[in-house]
């Protein structure tokens, strides 16, 4: 026997090995094995257990098979249909997605019209010749007529099955059940059931991985196998897995006799059998492997399968019963994140795919269903909890609102560690800062409470903005940006309005209009013409200054002095010497996206790379310039993508100290090219646009001191929340933007002066006019911007 010793402080890094997993087999190490494989579950998935929130659909009853402790199985019966209808079908669904549910399960028998004529004429009827393609046509109109994502469990499959399910299904499964061979002999659980031999089951499971489905599988106990026959098939399930890595979950689920089977009389496993398994699962298997065990099946159990290990609740539906164990009904959902809670942890709602699996939908969902993933997910692969986006005129989530106003909580303790460790002053590396970023419920206030604190130590609660006009010189670019629903012309996306290029002269007379109506800056930014080289910028840089030079000229991204700089044949520093000389005072910190070349290579492929953005940063900080720095999120991004962004914001300011403030701009995807090609999400959810602030501020700290949020992305009530999450400053009152309202954004092209002072006195802060650079505004300023005129009509646009 081996010593239970071996599990103490067991390392992440390994797993048990067939001989070690047997020496734990004995009774007296389950203590052990318990607290071995709660510790390996803690450190990887935290305070949470997941649920899918399904609907059950029974697609047949029939089956070839005859399993000696199954119920579901029917034989024909005359006068009743063998197959669900289509109408039977989108019913079930339909109430599933009144209900709440994203999941529609289904379910049936193992090809039953290779045993029952009645089933191949029924299925004649319908059109089909065998069930798989039935199913295919059913998942396909629950996906298209609900939105809901199947999950399909039709047992043995070929390799054109799982090509045809993939299409239509979000994730696919199979319970192995047993690796022993045993069982399928006379007197055994699965004699007589061809489609139950483990190298029969063991194929489709490897099918899948070469097909790159997500896959759900488990091992069924207590019908006859021995513990070191379950050793066995979680081998067989985890060498399948190390080769392919399509392994969603591990299903460890009990046996319960049923009434009026062959096995009626067989004792269910005991409680300590289920836990033994269980445990011994979460330690076979990788710490990031879900462990699940179905609830219905252990009433009054829930803490200590927990305490066993699981992860998972795998999907409970408040709809539909389950059919495979019509005398277990599902707990209610109150009741489970009762039970839950009572084990110390949280109940959260995940899809039918798993997170890791949603976060890769290139390599594991089929482009059929990628845009119903997106529309569904936030950028870690949860699901979305609410219906707000950024820049749409949405009710904030009142969940959300209502965590942000809560009296301060403990943070569980991966969250404590990570802000005591930002309190200390230690710089936060790229998982710290992923764990903040995955904080929800309790801990989501915690983390935006935190940043709240640093902010007020380091800007006290006085809320700046400047005043500014932005002056968007041409809409005509012949880069491809996925996001941009700005850029015209032919080689742009094209998507709406008409192109135009603004002549000097009226550039000049919108900067001295700016000036009028009490503007100190411009903020000038265009597409990237085809016929613009670095003397047309410099050409603008003249003409602003030469009309008003005393307005503060904040212009042209990284993107547009690298183009300037290639079109004259100079370097960045010579390039950026020049638009100095020639009046451009600072930099915005646009066209940064996301500083990650895994994001930029699909998201703006034909742009300047992430070391190109940053040398160009570089370049200007070094001659003098102060600049912005932005990140533009919630797209085709995640949480290690954000975290990386911010770490060479950081790195960079630490090497230079040129960044002024930091900017989020969330995604807004109404009208912009990638979403509307169904290749995105529909920008960051209300929590994430918190975050981002409040993960900035205390990342960014004390390189950085000044984090920005975007009332045109996120709205007066929403910047009324950021202010309580780090961010002690505004913005520009912007005057004609346009670039947000390209994509869709629908708060507005102007915020006066007066509107942002009573946004923040309103939030109970102290606003205060700012310059570019963060200095005090004088007092001329602040009376010229708070006497100005009314705005005027924009110009008319004069044809290209």
């Amino acid at each position: 026997m081996i010593n239970a010793d071996l599990l103490t402080n067991f390392p992440l890094s390994r797993r048990l090995n067939r001989r070690e997993a047997i020496g734990l087999i004995e009774p007296e190490n389950l203590p052990s094995l318990l607290d071995a494989a709660a510790a390996r579950r803690d450190k990887v998935h935290g305070s949470y257990v997941s649920y899918s929130r399904k609907v059950f659909i029974p697609l047949t009853k029939l089956c070839r098979d005859v399993c000696h402790y199954c119920t579901f199985a029917q034989p024909p019966r005359k006068g009743q249909r063998a197959f669900l209808s289509r109408e039977e079908v989108l019913a079930i669904a339909k109430a599933g997605k009144e209900a709440g549910c994203k999941e529609a399960l289904f379910t049936l028998g193992d090809k039953p019209e290779l045993r029952y004529p009645a089933a191949r004429d029924e299925l004649a009827q319908l059109g089909h010749k065998t069930t798989i393609s039935y199913l295919a046509e059913m998942a396909a109109l629950v996906l298209h007529e609900t939105g809901l994502l199947p999950h399909v469990n039709p047992g043995l499959l070929t390799n054109d099955d799982l090509e045809a399910l993939r299409g239509v299904s979000i994730s696919q499964g199979i319970m192995l059940e047993s690796a022993s061979e045993r069982l399928c002999a006379k007197g055994g659980a699965h004699h007589g059931s061809p489609d139950k031999l483990p190298a029969a089951r063991l194929d489709t499971i490897k099918r899948a991985g070469e097909k790159a489905v997500p896959f759900t599988t488990g091992i069924l106990i207590g019908i006859g196998e021995t513990r070191e026959e379950r050793i066995d098939a979680l081998l067989a399930l985890r060498e399948l897995n190390d080769l392919h890595g399509h392994l969603q979950e591990i299903i460890i689920q009990n046996f319960r006799p049923k009434p009026g089977t062959r096995m009626a009389d067989t004792p269910a496993p005991e409680l300590d059998d289920h836990l033994w398994t269980i445990a011994i699962a979460r330690l076979l298997f990788e710490p990031q492997m879900n462990i699940q065990a179905p609830p219905n099946l252990s009433p009054g159990a829930l803490s200590q399968l927990i305490g066993a290990g699981i992860n998972d609740w795998g999907g409970v539906s408040p709809v539909t019963p389950d059919h495979v164990n019509p005398e277990a009904p599902w707990p209610h959902l109150e009741e489970l994140g009762s039970a839950t809670r009572d084990a110390g942890k949280k109940l959260v709602e995940r899809l039918a795919v798993y997170p890791a699996f949603a976060r890769d939908p290139i390599r594991w969902v089929d482009a059929a269903l990628r845009f119903p993933l997106y529309n569904l997910v936030d950028a870690d692969g949860w699901p979305r909890t609410d219906r707000w986006c950024p820049g749409r005129a949405d009710h904030l989530p009142v969940a959300d609102v209502a965590l942000l106003g809560m009296r301060p909580v403990q943070a569980s303790r991966g969250i404590q560690a990570v802000l005591d460790k930002a309190d200390d002053g230690r710089l936060l590396n790229e998982a710290d800062i992923v764990t903040l970023f995955r904080a929800r419920d309790t801990d989501f206030a915690a983390v935006c409470r935190a940043a709240d604190t640093l902010r007020r130590r380091v800007n006290g609660d006085v809320v700046s903005y400047v005043v500014t006009r932005n002056i968007n010189y041409t809409n005509i670019c012949y880069f491809k940006c996925q996001f941009c629903a700005f850029s015209k012309g032919k080689m742009s996306e094209n998507l709406r309005g008409r192109p135009y290029d603004l002549e000097l002269e009226e550039v000049a007379g919108r900067v001295r209009e700016a000036w009028e109506r009490g503007a100190s800056e411009v903020c000038m930014q265009g597409g990237i013409h085809p016929s613009y080289t670095g003397e047309r910028y410099l050409s603008l840089c003249r003409a602003v200054k030469e009309a008003v030079p005393s307005i503060h000229m904040h212009a042209f991204s990284p993107l547009e002095v690298f183009q300037g700089a290639k079109t004259l044949g100079v370097s960045l520093s010579e390039f950026l010497v020049r638009l100095k000389q020639a009046g451009l005072d600072t930099l915005p910190g646009t066209a940064a996206e996301i500083l990650d070349d895994e994001v930029r290579r699909t998201l703006c492929a034909d742009k300047l790379n992430t070391q190109e953005w940053l040398d160009v940063m570089r370049t200007a900080h070094g001659l003098g310039f102060r600049t912005t720095a932005t990140i533009m999120f919630g797209h085709i991004d995640a949480y290690e993508h954000w975290a990386r962004h911010l770490m060479r914001i950081r790195d960079l300011q630490a090497e230079t100290g040129g960044f002024t403030e930091f900017v989020p701009l969330p995604f807004v995807h109404m009208e912009a090219p990638i979403y509307l090609k169904g290749r995105s999400r529909p920008g960051p959810t209300f929590r994430e646009v918190i975050l981002m602030h409040a993960v900035a501020r205390l990342t960014l700290h004390p390189h950085i001191t000044n984090i920005q949020t975007s009332w045109v992305k996120v709205g007066p009530e929403g910047v009324r929340h950021c202010l309580n999450a780090g961010v002690n400053d505004l913005g520009g009152t912007l005057m004609d933007e346009s670039i947000s309202r390209s994509a869709g954004a629908s708060h507005g092209q102007e915020m006066t002066p007066q509107r942002m002072e009573s946004i923040i006195v309103g939030a109970g802060r102290v606003p205060r006019l700012r310059t570019t650079t963060y200095g005090n505004a004088s007092s001329q300023q602040r009376h010229r911007a708070h006497v100005a005129a009314l705005p005027q009509p924009l110009w008319v646009l004069p044809p290209v």
